[in-house]
């Protein structure tokens, strides 16, 4: 049974505060862990108020049960075994709650991102295109997609004309690229999201970048990448 977590990391917007991105850690991480990404971004975009949340402490199975943060169980890493579903759902749950005091607090969805790494990419994309909120766009590093049985059925009307920047790298050993291929195929073929070229960044639909020689990390184009997307995502307000 997941812990409850501790409060979220909270990067103030420089500026006036008109957009919000929660971005999700990996596993084995905590919210601190890209803080500095936040504070790189944050120079270029002020008026952005950025959320790390952290996620509770679990045993992972493929982790021989070692405890570590964590958003949900993973059986083993060819994931190949039964997904932690309700593991899942719940964390999504907590990060609709982080959402919706966000927009309590007088921020449209239109102007909130979502986005993760690894574990956080997962939850992104999973709680991102099936909320009931429209958000400004998801962000997903490193990741792939969850549920894929049930995805499809899952998905808000309006997850098709969402904004989504999905980056990975050639060489990643852990989340391997044709986890993330096949993913993107998936969405594409069969629930009807539409495949965007490069140049196309931060337009609804699905921008899929890859890093050659990238491992299961991130990069400086990457972070450059993402920098474009929210840019064009949550522009500044005149």
């Amino acid at each position: 049974m997941a812990q409850e977590s501790n409060p979220p990391l909270i990067v103030p917007a420089e500026q006036t505060h008109t957009a919000t991105v929660i971005f999700v850690h990996g596993l084995g991480d905590t919210g601190y862990g890209w803080k500095p990404v936040a504070d790189m971004l944050s120079r270029a975009m002020p008026h952005v108020k950025w959320i790390l949340p952290h996620a509770p402490q679990q045993p992972i199975t493929a982790n021989f049960g070692m405890t570590m943060p964590a958003w949900f169980d993973i059986q083993d890493f060819t994931f190949k075994s039964a997904e932690d579903e309700k593991g899942m759902l719940t964390s999504v749950g907590n990060l609709n709650d982080i959402i919706r005091k966000e927009v309590d607090s007088g921020v449209p969805p239109s102007r909130i991102v979502l986005g993760g790494f690894s574990q956080g990419g997962v939850m992104s994309l999973l709680c991102g295109l099936t909320s009931e909120r429209k958000l400004g766009g998801v962000v997903v590093l490193s990741a792939w997609l969850p549920l894929r049985q049930k995805f499809k059925v899952m998905m808000s009307d309006h997850a098709r004309s969402l904004p989504i920047f999905w980056g990975h790298g050639t060489a990643d050993p852990l989340v391997r690229y044709e986890f993330a291929t096949m993913s993107i195929e998936y969405l594409v073929k069969h629930c009807g999201l539409t495949r965007l070229r490069r140049d196309e960044i931060g337009k609804p639909g699905l921008t899929f970048v890859e890093y050659p020689g990238m491992e299961h990390s991130s990069c400086p184009q990457e972070f450059t990448d993402l920098g474009e997307f929210l840019k064009r995502a949550v522009p500044a307000l005149e």
